[in-house]
């Protein structure tokens, strides 16, 4: 079918009318400042005390964009007879923005968290030389850089944080005391209260008692089974615990004396 001549002015001019009457979506910039994202790419901040010239954002910049100039100090031993050591201080640090391609490589590869990105973009200038900042404007760019995002809840604790807060844990674990309960001995008196107890009595069960006829709890008595003793043939010799009558084997033991014999005894 034919298409119907003037049907695509027509569904243009629908368009126009429908967005006639809606509000503008335009944004007056500069007058209005635009709502970033929170991981906008604008430029490259500079944290110079971190920076321990390793020269590895240079080397990994795929556009060498990055120049980096140092020179080293001799340092003194921190104790007598220690060995002086050398290190690197940095003499220039500079990005030609007019390169920079903002891949974020020279970002990721920092081993010390010395570069970061700003969401800072009004950085144009009317001379392309001018594009390259030197460290003291990227050291004010690194003030604009926004704090990192919450870790999520569920996360793990980053591993320099948690040694950190085992180190401190632990030292403090050695420099305090142990804290004594005031009332752990008491306590412990009376865990072991009822066990001593107990031991004394089982020691007075064992000893022999005086048999008596009208105790039904006798030794003598056989209905008793805590008390009963094996019986044994009838002998001599007198029981353990009769003590009226002197053992005649006592005389006849070496380095052992006769006991006298008790008022009233033959």
């Amino acid at each position: 079918m034919a298409p119907i001549p003037g049907s695509g002015l027509a569904k243009g001019l629908a368009v126009t009318l429908r967005t006639m009457t809606r509000k503008t979506v335009t944004e007056q910039y500069p007058d209005a400042q635009p709502d970033l994202a929170p991981r906008t790419r604008g430029v490259i901040g500079l944290f110079e005390e971190n920076c321990t010239v390793c020269m590895l954002c240079a080397r990994e910049c795929p556009d060498w964009c990055i120049y980096i100039d140092s020179h080293k100090e001799t340092v003194p031993a921190a104790t007598p007879g220690g060995r002086e050591r050398s290190r690197n201080v940095l003499d220039r640090f500079a990005i030609d923005f007019s390169l920079c391609m903002y891949c974020g490589i020279c970002i990721e590869v920092c081993p010390f968290d010395a570069l970061f990105w700003s969401p800072e973009f009004e950085y144009a200038e009317t001379d392309i030389r001018d594009l390259t900042h030197e460290r003291d404007k990227l050291r004010e760019w690194m003030w604009t850089v926004p704090a990192p995002p919450a870790l999520d809840p569920g996360a793990e604790e980053p591993k320099e944080i948690a040694a950190a807060r085992k180190s401190a844990e632990k030292l403090a674990a050695q420099q305090t005391p142990p804290v004594t309960e005031p009332h752990a001995d008491e306590q412990v008196r009376a865990a072991e209260g009822p066990t001593r107890a107990q031991g004394d009595s089982q020691q007075q069960t064992d000893q022999p008692r005086p048999s008596s006829p009208s105790s039904p709890s006798s030794p003598s008595s056989p209905s008793s089974p805590s008390t009963s003793r094996p019986t044994s043939p009838p002998s001599d010799r007198p029981a353990a615990g009769d003590r009226s009558q002197p053992d005649p084997s006592a005389s006849a033991r070496p380095g052992t004396e006769p006991q006298p014999k008790q008022e009233g005894q033959e």
